[in-house]
């Protein structure tokens, strides 16, 4: 991954001679990411206790929007999805997140927040033909959701968790193809 640079702002300039930093602009980052986030629809399950303890296993449809904002810099998400247990919708789950690059960090950052209560800041990384972001911090409910690359426009998307530490486990998993 190409590394963004910023405008190093010395401590020893002269007074009156700030300069502003200059804006984030879309750069190789942004442009990696569209392999892994484009508009989308997917079918897929959510595992048994997916929902939580004594959850059924469910079948899902859903659809992903993506748009570009502040020049490029970042990119946000609306996502709805309905998902039914015998073919009956029992809920229809709305999220919306916001990612980019964080050049200081070095890193992806995105920020999530859904319909059911949730909302998480996130760290993310591309590895190996995956999109990976892990909930940041210490939250002893930690996500971790992967978009991974299979080719010709098809991305496998999971989401998954850990708890207090224990071993990740499956929540949910979808074949994302173009809308």
């Amino acid at each position: 991954m190409t590394k963004t640079t910023s405008t190093s702002h010395s401590a020893t300039r002269p007074a009156g001679e700030w300069t502003p930093m200059p804006p984030l602009r879309a750069g190789p980052e942004m442009v990696a990411l569209r392999t892994f986030l484009f508009d989308c629809t997917w079918t897929g399950t959510v595992s048994p206790n997916g929902m939580g303890p004594g959850s059924p296993e469910m079948s899902a449809v859903g659809k992903a929007t993506f748009h570009p904002i502040l020049d490029g810099a970042w990119i946000t998400c609306d996502c709805e999805q309905d998902q039914f247990v015998d073919e009956r919708k029992v809920i229809t789950w709305k999220a919306h997140f916001v990612v980019g690059w964080y050049p200081r960090g070095e890193a992806y950052k995105l920020l999530y927040a859904d319909n059911n209560g949730s909302s998480t800041l996130m760290v993310g990384r591309i590895d190996d033909g995956s999109f990976i972001c892990e909930t940041m911090g210490d939250d002893p409910v930690q996500l971790r959701l992967t978009w991974t690359s299979l080719g010709a426009n098809e991305v496998e998307w999971r989401n998954e968790c850990s708890i207090a530490g224990g071993p990740w486990f499956l929540i949910e998993e979808y074949l994302c193809t173009p809308k």
